[in-house]
């Protein structure tokens, strides 16, 4: 990979990872309990998502 291809992956990664953590947070609270999911543990779902 050249310099350039590494920096345009990283920020792709860390798009998607804005984008999922948005998502995440803004989910009704309701929605997310159905699923199993917790609004405060966004960060944590959205790295895992993303960056394995």
């Amino acid at each position: 990979m050249t310099y350039l291809t590494t920096i345009r992956a990283a920020v792709s990664r860390r798009a998607a990872y804005n984008r999922t953590r948005r998502e995440l947070r803004a989910m009704p609270r309701q929605t997310a309990w159905d699923l199993g999911l917790m609004p405060e543990d966004a960060n944590r779902i959205a790295r895992s998502a993303v960056y394995g």
